[in-house]
């Protein structure tokens, strides 16, 4: 089977097996940052955004990835890089393993909706499986950018 997709910017056209997984598809292509966790659907390290939404590439096929656009994290640095600070700040990055899939959801949730509330944050967020700190040290690092980014809008 062909596909044809755009992935961070650079259209792909490529033969894949018929059961080829979209996450192994990705890596293949050296996006290293889409990772293998659970392959169950219930940790979130594998989300990449197809045409702008949250998806896990773990439960994906390739082929519905055809005719779409993928961006993993190596496609948004320059956008991860306003607030990835701000999530290290608060040590919610202990050995960093999770920290892709939260970032690729941040991103996803911040370009819905620029201003969430914790509930918000918490709720797009709660794909996510962190086993060193949990989900207070993400909610506070977003929400010191945040804070930072409307005291920067004088807001």
């Amino acid at each position: 089977m062909i596909i044809k997709l755009k992935l961070n910017g650079k259209i792909l056209t490529e033969q894949i097996d018929d059961g080829m997984m979209l996450i192994d598809f990705l890596r293949a292509h050296g996006c290293k940052s889409v990772k293998r966790g659970c392959d169950t659907s219930n940790c979130g390290l594998c989300t990449v955004l197809c045409d702008g939404t949250p998806m896990l590439s773990c439960s994906m096929l390739a082929a519905r990835a055809d005719g779409h656009e993928i961006h993993t994290l190596e496609g948004l640095q320059e956008e991860a890089s306003d607030f990835v600070g701000f999530i290290a700040d608060q040590g919610a990055d202990q050995c960093g393993f999770c920290n892709p899939g939260y970032v690729m959801n941040t991103i996803a949730l911040l370009r819905e909706n620029p201003d969430p509330t914790d509930d918000e944050i918490l709720a797009y967020l709660a794909g996510n499986l962190c086993r060193c700190s949990g989900y207070e040290g993400q909610l506070r690092g977003i929400r010191a950018y945040l804070d930072s980014k409307k005291a920067k809008e004088g807001v």
